[in-house]
C-alpha cells in the first residue's frame, strides 16, 4: 500500500471515530502522514499527527519510524514549551490512557518543537490492519489530551 493510499484510510479511521464533542475536526492528508486539529479550518501550531520519519532522524529504527500524537510548532520555543507543560502538569490525567510508550520532549528533527507523542519502530503498513491501528491510536491522543488543553 503506497504511504497516500494508508495516511487517506487513516484520515478516515480518525474522521469515523473522534469525538464529536471536541469541535469541528479537521483533516490534512499528505504524502508522510496524516495532520488532525479542531476548531478553525487552518491547521494551528498546535494538533495531532500521525506520521513517517526516516531512520536518518530516528536511528534507532532500520529504514523509518511511524510517529503518533501530538506537536505543538509555534514559532518561538517558549510558546511549544508552555504548551506542553500545561499537558505534563496534568500528567496523571492522560497517563493511564496513552501508557509508558507517550513520550514528552523535543520534537524529533527540530528541537525548538515540543511533542507528546510515541514512535512505532519500521512498522509493518503494509499489514491490512495497520490504517485501523494508527487511526485508533491517535483518536487516543485526542481523547486522552485535547479536552485537558481546553
Amino acid at each position: 500500500m503506497a504511504d497516500w493510499e494508508l495516511f487517506d484510510q487513516v484520515g478516515e479511521v480518525v474522521r469515523g471515530s473522534a469525538p464529536r464533542d471536541l469541535g469541528d475536526l479537521h483533516l490534512r492528508i499528505h504524502r508522510a502522514g496524516v495532520k488532525a486539529w479542531f476548531g478553525d479550518p487552518e491547521p494551528p501550531r498546535e494538533h495531532y499527527e500521525a506520521q513517517l520519519i526516516s531512520a536518518d532522524i530516528v536511528t534507532e529504527a532500520r529504514s523509518s519510524a511511524l510517529e503518533i500524537g501530538f506537536h505543538a510548532e509555534h514559532r518561538a520555543e517558549a510558546d511549544n514549551e508552555a504548551a506542553v507543560e500545561r499537558l505534563r502538569a496534568r500528567e496523571a490525567a492522560w497517563r493511564g490512557e496513552l501508557g509508558e510508550d507517550a513520550v514528552v520532549g523535543a520534537f524529533l528533527g527540530r528541537g525548538s518543537w515540543r511533542r507528546i507523542s510515541e514512535l512505532w519502530l519500521d512498522p509493518e503498513l503494509d499489514d491490512t490492519d495497520a490504517a485501523l491501528e494508527v487511526g485508533v491510536r491517535l483518536v487516543e491522543y485526542m481523547r486522552a489530551l485535547e479536552p485537558l488543553r481546553r
